[in-house]
């Protein structure tokens, strides 16, 4: 696997199918970037890692082509290494960036099996960055890319049935080599704890968000909710914990600011593991604020079913796939409408029995239907098709140190927002 947004294991959806791949009888390596203090090789539950240096944060067409094109190089490099060492069976891409097509077009000239995991839209990514829309030139290329990848790919991923119709209408990609395998969270690792005890000091009402911060990601329609919620209906019984980090950081800080909301908001930065969940268990109300644009309005959002696993009530636009995950465990909000998100907010403060059912109804649905567990046996089917020949894979064992099972090069970035 090649991961190129994000380390390994900090990439959630990557680990999950990682780990679901080896835990199945598959020997699995994953090539990414590495994090402070992480060494360029080593072995994570089975799943082996090889890493690079991570390029600098950017926010330009320029810094993009660097980016994507630096990481794509030494992606490369290192899956030279792996393939004349270990070797593998499979490339399986996930985006963006698609330039990972080239590496996956390359092994199939050794015979290798390529896999598209189509985490994010990237054209419609790219315009929502933009205020302008950004350039069309870009646009373009960013769709032929797109359609290159969904082309030379022996198997394509979609992560919802929105995506699903990208790839056949946009694509053209016969349904048959399509799979769906959602995002989902891991129950045992989403069930409420204890909360963090500090926080519920803080006010009568928390408020919290997690997830990416980028320009594309609404944080700052939720901040001038806030702003509204404050002044136009005169709540000052709340606290709002904003989790997470992104390229538009430190716009955001800032706009809170100008908005004088620096005694009702906390930036955290990155939370992982149990402080992510003490946080989260410790909030009266959690918000997805992104807003409706022609890539949000496809995207499964992660962070709306770790809210669920938490059993917590959800604010969030009316984007079609919040509805198609959370049902009746958010409120929506007409899109982009930050006053009717600051209403939707203060009527959710003054009714705890409806929080507590909207709540329930979530844990229940994840429970029940979007815990990863679900997902687990399409992305199986998957490489019982691409590895047709590989009988003893796919049966949910851990192998031997002596076993020999199809090796699985995968190269990765993923939507985990």
């Amino acid at each position: 696997m090649l991961l190129e947004n994000q380390p390994y294991p900090q990439d959630h959806r990557v680990r999950r199918e990682a780990t679901a791949l080896a835990t199945a009888g598959y020997r699995v390596s994953v090539i990414c970037p590495s994090s402070e203090g992480q060494g360029w090789r080593e072995t994570v539950d089975n799943v082996r890692v090889y890493r690079f240096r991570a390029p600098s944060p950017v926010n330009s067409l320029l810094g993009y082509l660097w980016e994507y094109g630096y990481s794509t190089a030494a992606s490369f490099a290192i899956s030279l290494l792996v393939f004349m060492g270990e070797g593998f069976d499979v490339v399986h891409a996930h985006n963006p960036p698609e330039t990972f097509v080239f590496i996956g077009a390359f092994y199939k000239l050794f015979g290798k099996r390529f896999v598209f995991d189509h985490h994010d839209l990237s054209p419609e990514m790219y315009r929502a960055r933009f205020s302008d829309g950004g350039s069309t030139i870009v646009y373009r290329a960013l769709l032929v890319l797109e359609r290159l990848t969904c082309m030379v790919a022996d198997h394509v991923i979609a992560t919802n049935e929105s995506y699903k119709d990208v790839e056949v209408e946009r694509d053209h990609v016969p349904e048959e080599r399509i799979t769906v395998v959602r995002n989902g969270v891991e129950v045992q690792r989403g069930r409420p704890i204890q909360p963090d005890l500090a926080l519920r000091q803080k006010s009568k009402t928390l408020i919290g968000f997690v997830g990416v911060m980028g320009f594309q990601d609404g944080v700052d329609y939720l901040l001038r909710a806030l702003h509204h919620l404050q002044h136009t209906f005169g709540r000052t019984d709340f606290y709002c914990v904003l989790m997470g980090d992104g390229d538009a950081f430190a716009s955001l800080r800032k706009l809170a600011q100008e908005l004088c909301l620096e005694d009702y908001v906390r930036f955290t930065g990155l939370v992982h593991g149990d402080e992510l969940w003490g946080y989260l268990s410790a909030m009266d109300i959690c918000v997805d604020p992104d807003p409706a644009n022609a890539y949000n309005n496809r995207s499964t959002m992660i962070k709306i079913m770790e809210y669920m696993a938490c059993a917590k009530p959800i604010v969030a636009f009316d984007l079609p796939e919040h509805r198609v995950t959370a049902q009746q465990a958010a409120v929506y909000v007409t899109p982009n409408d930050e006053r009717a998100f600051a209403r939707a907010l203060a009527q959710l403060m003054d009714d705890a029995g409806r929080r507590k059912v909207m709540g329930a109804f979530g844990r229940h649905r994840i429970e029940t239907k979007l815990a990863w567990r679900y997902s687990v046996s399409n992305l199986l089917d998957v490489y019982r098709k691409v590895l047709p020949n590989s009988a003893e894979a796919g049966q949910a064992v851990i192998p031997e140190a002596n076993d020999v099972r199809p090796m699985l090069g995968l190269m990765v970035k993923g939507q985990g927002r």
